[in-house]
Parts: structure tokens; C-alpha cells; sequence
């Protein structure tokens, strides 16, 4: 898995803990019809996690490791909650009664867990951190037009040169990586839904020189967008040959 310009390698019974609303790219190495690839997603829920920020108080500054993007292999006091969530989908009384207590416990357990530290940094009014969501936040609803990063300093509160000390320290990438990570992300699902033209993705994400889009896109995802295109259209009409592209996570910056 590819988070900005950090990679995390995942196994059998890890869990990742992400902070930050951050673009990810990720790729399945191992799966077979005998050992398939299952993975769940959990979505935090802000305002719980903000309601038991404030009564577990000191016990929650401990911010070691505090990173955006953290794993470890799953903890008991976390995946214990976790089953008897998913087991209220057999009792809808007890979901209703019994749902919101043990949501409060799945978010109490990630918020003072070892991994929780950029959680618990997000929650901390005024941090650094929670600064640099309101940016992010920002940038991926304006992710197709022209980025000031002057801007983005004032809507966090900070000086450019602190910004960028802080953005980086947060997410792992800069401002510009940051919204270019979003708009590859944003090109590939419209390629891979069939868009009209390689040119038409790249506009549609804020691109003005295709020339340009295409070198970005092969050097994120390892494949020219042609490729994905053509993939697209094959799947739709499975006829001739599709030769394959390298999948990689690319590495380069």
C-alpha cells in the first residue's frame, strides 16, 4: 500500500489505522480461490471519537508514533468489540440497544491504542494537525484547480515555511504531491469506467497539457492511461487481445 510517498506492508492479521483523509493506492499480492484476500473497512465517526476525547482527558496525550498512517498486528481489546458488532446484524433488538455502546468501545479502544497517536493529535484542538485536516480538506474539494500554497498556509493558521514542515509531517508528501496523488486517483476511476479519451480524464482532473498528464499517470501507476482506456473498453467487449501492463506501486517521486 502507497500513502503519498510512505508504503506500508500489510499481512495476515495486521490493522491499519489511517488519520487523515489521504489518497491511497494499494495492490494485493497474495490470493487464491483457496486463501482469498478479505479485509474489513471501519469509517471512524468524528464526533464520537471528539466525545471521548474529552472525558478520557490525560490519558490520552501519549502521542508516540504519531503518524497518519500506522499498523500493527490486531488487537484483542479491538477485534473482541469488533465481532459483537458485526454480530448484531443476526439481532436487530440488540443491534438497537446494544449498537451505540459497542461503537463507543471500537472508538475508545482505537483513540488510547499504541497506533492512535495521530488520532489523538487530530483531536486536540488547535494542533498541528487538526490544522492540516482543514487544509486537506481544502484541497480535495478544489483538487482540479490551480493550488496557492499560500492559501493553504492561511486556511491552516501558519507561515508557508510551517506549513509545509507540518503538511509533510502529517501526510507523509507535500501540498502539490498531495493534489496530484488525488487527481491520478480521480483519472484512473474515470478511465476505468470507459471515459471518452485518455485527454478527456486528464482535463477532467485539472490537467492542461495531456503530454503532461500521461508522464504523471505512468509514473504513479507504473501503465500508461492509454492502457487502462483500452482495459476498460475490452472489458466491455472482450474480443482480440489485451496485452498486460506492470501493476506496480511505482516508487518514484
Amino acid at each position: 500500500m502507497r500513502v503519498g510517498q510512505q508504503f506500508v506492508e500489510l499481512h495476515e492479521g495486521d490493522m491499519l489505522l489511517v488519520s487523515h483523509d489521504l489518497p491511497v493506492a494499494s495492490k494485493i499480492t497474495q490470493a487464491s480461490s483457496e486463501r482469498p484476500y478479505q479485509a474489513l473497512i471501519f469509517s471512524l465517526d468524528l464526533s464520537i471519537l471528539r466525545r471521548l476525547y474529552e472525558q478520557v482527558g490525560e490519558a490520552a496525550t501519549n502521542r508516540d508514533r504519531a503518524t497518519s498512517v500506522s499498523s500493527r498486528k490486531a488487537d484483542p481489546a479491538w477485534t473482541a468489540p469488533m465481532v459483537r458488532y458485526l454480530e448484531l446484524m443476526k439481532a436487530p433488538m440488540d443491534a438497537e440497544v446494544l449498537g451505540p455502546m459497542i461503537l463507543k468501545e471500537i472508538h475508545y479502544r482505537l483513540l488510547l491504542s499504541p497506533i492512535g497517536g495521530m488520532l489523538r493529535n487530530l483531536l486536540s484542538v488547535d494542533s498541528h494537525a487538526s490544522r492540516v485536516a482543514k487544509s486537506i480538506q481544502w484541497i480535495r474539494s478544489k483538487f482540479r484547480e490551480p493550488l496557492v500554497v499560500d492559501e493553504l498556509a492561511q486556511i491552516a493558521g501558519m507561515s508557508q515555511s510551517s506549513f509545509h514542515e507540518h503538511f509533510k509531517s502529517v501526510t507523509g508528501t507535500t501540498p502539490l504531491q498531495y493534489q496530484k496523488d488525488l487527481r491520478m486517483i480521480e483519472a484512473r476511476t474515470l478511465l476505468e469506467r470507459g471515459v471518452p479519451s485518455v485527454s478527456f480524464a486528464g482535463f477532467e482532473v485539472g490537467y492542461e497539457s495531456p503530454t503532461q498528464f500521461s508522464r504523471d499517470y505512468s509514473r504513479k501507476f507504473g501503465c500508461s492511461p492509454k492502457h487502462h482506456l483500452a482495459r476498460a473498453s475490452w472489458a466491455k467487449n472482450p474480443t482480440g487481445l489485451l496485452l498486460p501492463c506492470c501493476q506496480r506501486l511505482s516508487r518514484a517521486k
